[in-house]
């Protein structure tokens, strides 16, 4: 049996080498190489598997048809308005922002208004179903297509998405979820690669449009990897004035 290559990866920016390093030659940080385990890898090698088979061959752009992309408003404009004036069948979106922004808040009620048309899924790894309840009672955002999973295990979330036809799903947030299949703490590189890599998938194969949530740092990027930024089709953040408490 042929052994498997080692590989290094940086906690901290994704970057990835064939040797062991203290310092990050990509972000600067030290002690952040890690050696990813046999696990880690075979997701790398899927994920790398999974984005040669979507590729295509090349077109002139004169013979490129345009087709229409299928958008559905998700009852607040001005979020219509960032999203290019509505929400696309099968893409991720990521909404990042400081914790108690407002970004809960603001997905509930959306998913609320999501479900008066199709069933949708809010999950939350977070909050109980009753502390959700209890906004959605101050929302007005009671719908009875409008479903609640407390859930961090990815494994769990995708057996629920299997036993209802979803068409529209909230992650919140994806610091909090985890894959049995990789052995390493919620929010690590390898754990949101995987996670973000397994949504993309059921986002694309399904056709179900998936709002994520990421928290920020004080530095004002997403917590965790950068590389999150990098899966999704669209990536929003809440801002407000940094000399202000609001």
């Amino acid at each position: 049996m042929a052994k498997t290559k080692a590989v290094f990866e940086c906690e901290s920016c994704g970057y990835q080498c064939g040797k062991w390093l203290g310092k990050c030659p990509n972000c600067g940080a030290f002690e952040s190489i890690v050696e990813l385990s046999a696990a880690q890898i075979k997701s790398l090698e899927e994920i790398a598997k999974f984005s040669k088979s979507a590729s295509s061959k090349a077109t002139p752009i004169t013979e490129v048809e345009i087709t229409e992309l299928a958008r559905t408003s998700t009852g607040d404009s001005e979020l219509d308005l960032v999203l290019g004036g509505g929400l696309v069948e099968g893409s991720l979106v990521l909404i990042g922002g400081s914790p108690g922004i407002g970004k809960s808040t603001l997905l509930l009620k959306v998913a609320s208004n999501l479900a008066k048309n199709a069933p949708t899924l809010y999950v939350s790894g977070e909050e109980s179903a009753s502390q959700i309840k209890l906004r959605a009672d101050r929302l007005g955002a009671n719908e009875r297509e409008l479903f609640l999973l407390t859930e961090i295990n990815l494994g769990s979330i995708l057996a629920s998405l299997a036993e209802r036809e979803y068409k529209f799903l909230v992650i919140d947030s994806i610091q909090t979820l985890y894959s049995d299949k990789i052995t390493a703490a919620p929010g690590s590189i390898s754990q949101v690669r995987e996670i973000t890599f397994e949504l993309m998938r059921l986002a694309k194969e399904k056709n179900i449009s998936i709002f994520i949530i990421g928290h920020i740092t004080k530095e004002g990027s997403i917590a965790g990897p950068r590389i999150l930024e990098h899966m999704v089709d669209v990536v929003l953040y809440f801002e407000g004035d940094s000399s202000k408490q609001l």
